[in-house]
């Protein structure tokens, strides 16, 4: 027998704390949170359950409940909710569980979370941890999509809440048509790694995971060849359109998975990324606005555990 006395166990070890964004997507929060109180009932699990009222929120309590030691944070909202969630996990052992509320959802598609309340509540309390690469920028910040700048940003700007509220992930198509009448054009000093180069562009995405989802697509949408978010590398995407025949033609290759042969696509990998211009142009992290270029960022290998399905 030791002579060390065992620490106490917390008070919240079997307990999930859930953060809920109530501005996040188009569903009454009263709603959510009674979804989400049978789901867990159903279960079972014990839960605690906090709003969020702020950037910054969902970070903080997440970081708060692996303090307090509880067995993980579920984040209910969008992908911006979920990035601020896993900057607060990150390099923890406490795990994510994603219950989709926001108007893309990208990150739990991408992980095969089921987008309904039941079946994502059902993943976070009896699915499995499943370690997920992470970009992270200069300051700190965690992302999980995407950071990019130029036209990307710019569309997301312009998918104002109330397009959001009235077409959901229509907004994005609509802002990315009206701004591909006209595609913006920078030049672009990109330093991937060891290798530094130049070049005129709509666009510089830089992407954790590949899969665009929406419903309504025809096709299976994967913005370039081979991104995963278990290589341990970040896959820079450049895209240079110069006219609305250009954008249909990228487009159209994008959507056939033709991604070499072609000057207005460019693709790279790499650990460590800065992107800078001549002209500042508006930048963005899984979809929230995070103000102009230059953005550096580094790819962190499993950077946070995230609760996906059993199986």
């Amino acid at each position: 027998m030791s002579d060390l006395a065992e620490a106490p166990a917390s008070p919240y070890a079997g307990r999930t704390l859930v953060v809920l964004n109530p501005a996040a997507g188009q569903d009454d929060p009263g709603r959510v949170r009674r979804l989400l109180g049978g789901a867990f009932a159903v279960r079972g699990a014990s839960f605690d359950l906090v709003e969020t009222a702020g950037a910054g929120d969902a970070e903080r309590y997440a970081r708060e409940a692996v303090r307090l030691g509880y067995r993980a944070v579920v984040a209910v909202g969008g992908d911006g909710t979920v990035a601020e969630a896993i900057t607060g996990l990150a390099g923890t052992a406490t795990p994510l569980g994603i219950v989709a509320q926001g108007t893309g959802n990208q990150v739990a598609c991408n992980l095969g979370i089921p987008r309904d309340v039941e079946g994502a509540v059902e993943t976070a309390v009896h699915g499995v941890p499943r370690p997920m690469d992470l970009g992270q920028l200069a300051d700190g910040r965690y992302f999980a999509l995407m950071a990019g700048a130029g036209w990307d940003a710019e569309v997301m700007s312009a998918a104002t809440r109330e397009l959001k509220d009235r077409w959901g992930f229509g907004a994005y198509l609509y802002a990315g048509f009206r701004r591909a009448l006209a595609p913006p054009s920078a030049h672009f000093r990109i330093t991937a790694d060891a290798q530094a180069f130049e070049v005129d562009a709509a666009t510089v995405i830089v992407a954790n995971v590949g899969q665009i989802v929406y419903d309504l697509l025809p096709v299976d949408l994967r913005i370039g060849p081979g991104v995963s978010f278990h290589d341990g590398k970040l896959d820079v995407c450049i895209f240079a359109p110069r006219t609305f025949p250009d954008v249909a033609a990228v487009l159209w290759r994008v959507a056939r998975g033709r991604y070499v042969g072609d000057d207005r696509m460019i693709y790279l990998q790499a650990e460590s990324i800065r992107i800078e211009t001549d002209v500042p142009v508006v930048a963005q992290v899984d979809g929230d606005l995070t103000g102009t270029t230059p953005l550096e960022m580094r790819a962190v290998r499993g950077g946070v555990n995230v609760l996906v399905p059993a199986g």
